[in-house]
């Protein structure tokens, strides 16, 4: 194994494999350096695609284990015991029943820190139904607050529910939950609700409501569209710009470059906004992207093109940046943030199910992990789970 780098070398992660936020804080764990092992289960996935090109899997290893097998939660609960966190993302009361809950780990290994991932959380009256992320984030109320006044709420992909509110704070608990571990030798349980993490990000807007500086319905606020000058515009050949020209200084900026004129409607003229957003729509339709562009380039207008992924990565700032660097043939997002003594790093593309389990059971002391899993490890792949 390529030996790691990065803030958390030395900390050892054991993943119970699943789809979409869990797979995503464990891969951040590991960008940082955490020895990943991911459980993949045998039998067909039933997610299509080439395990190869799972850039959530990479900078893990894979061992291969059967839950329903007679030795399958044995194993699962010595790998637990040699770990210091544990990521799991099924429904409310599988892993119990599968003999891996944090109860049968925790006697294991108290100093264990089990990171339970799901939509609804581990209780409630919603906890043993499906979901995915937009049920989560359209129930949290932020993705009311998306979109156009005079339309339907706009989904951000997937980003906003999975992986905002699930994985990155799935990380930080388990960061902090590990700090608490490691101070007192007690582990715990961190219950990582997607609903819960999603609710928490509108935090600033709860405040702004309380305080009548916000109207709790979408494009007629600062900052969801509805002020003119914190808006996206389309120019004369269909490319779209992002403005976010808030502040004075930088609204006079925005001003000048697009040549507005001194008679448009003043920035916070509330009354007169449809007539400033008209205005300012008129002046980007007349030049195109490359033009626009050009005018704004090194500027403090606060404007930007809006870009796809292909034209993201090859766009000089992220480019000097090495933000998107080239790995294996594919073209990804390097590890962030960014630390000067510790830096995180890509050492291991995405695993394979089961390609590790002899290197594993090695380096986790482990030997009977390797001797009982005999299976096709190039052609099995893992039975996921929807948190």
């Amino acid at each position: 194994m390529v030996p790691p780098t990065g803030p958390l070398a030395g900390v050892r992660v054991l993943e119970l494999a699943g789809i979409g936020p869990g797979p995503f804080a464990a891969m951040l764990l590991g960008d940082l350096g955490a020895d990943v092992v991911r459980v993949d289960r045998p039998g067909p996935s039933p997610l299509a695609g080439d395990p190869a090109l799972d850039l959530t899997n990479r900078n893990k290893r894979s061992v291969l284990v059967d839950l329903k097998a007679p030795d399958g939660p044995e194993l699962v609960l010595a790998l637990a015991e040699r770990a210091d966190l544990l990521i799991e993302g099924y429904r409310p009361g599988v892993a119990e029943r599968l003999g891996v809950g944090p109860d049968a780990c925790l006697a294991r290994n108290p100093a264990l820190v089990y990171g339970r991932m799901t939509g609804w959380g581990q209780d409630g009256p919603l906890a043993a139904s499906a979901g995915h992320d937009i049920d989560y984030t359209a129930l949290s109320g932020l993705l009311g607050m998306v979109g156009p006044a005079d339309g339907p709420p706009a989904i951000p992909v997937n980003l906003l529910g999975d992986y905002a509110g699930g994985s990155l704070y799935l990380a930080v608990g388990l960061l902090a939950a590990l700090q608490h571990a490691r101070t007192t030798g007690a582990g715990q349980v961190v219950d990582a609700a997607i609903v819960d993490g999603a609710a928490h990000l509108g935090t600033l807007f709860w405040g702004l409501l309380a305080q009548g500086s916000w109207q709790d319905r979408r494009g007629v606020n600062l900052l969801d569209g509805g002020a003119p000058c914190y808006a996206v515009y389309q120019a004369s050949d269909g490319g779209h710009f992002a403005v976010g020209a808030l502040e004075p200084q930088f609204y006079a900026e925005f001003a000048r470059l697009l040549e507005l004129g001194d008679d448009a409607p003043g920035q916070y003229e509330t009354a007169r906004w449809p007539e400033l957003r008209a205005r300012i729509a008129l002046r980007f339709a007349t030049r195109s992207t490359a033009e626009w562009t050009a005018v704004f380039a090194g500027t403090d207008a606060c404007v930007a093109p809006v870009l796809t992924l292909r034209q993201a990565a090859a766009h000089s700032h992220l480019v000097a940046r090495g933000t998107y660097p080239r790995v294996d043939g594919v073209t990804q997002p390097a590890p962030a943030p960014r630390f000067s003594a510790t830096p995180g790093a890509l050492r291991l593309p995405p695993a394979r199910p089961g390609a590790d389990t002899a290197e594993v059971a090695r380096d986790w002391g482990l030997p009977e992990l390797d001797r009982t899993t005999n299976l096709d490890r190039t052609t099995n792949s893992p039975e996921r789970q929807s948190s």
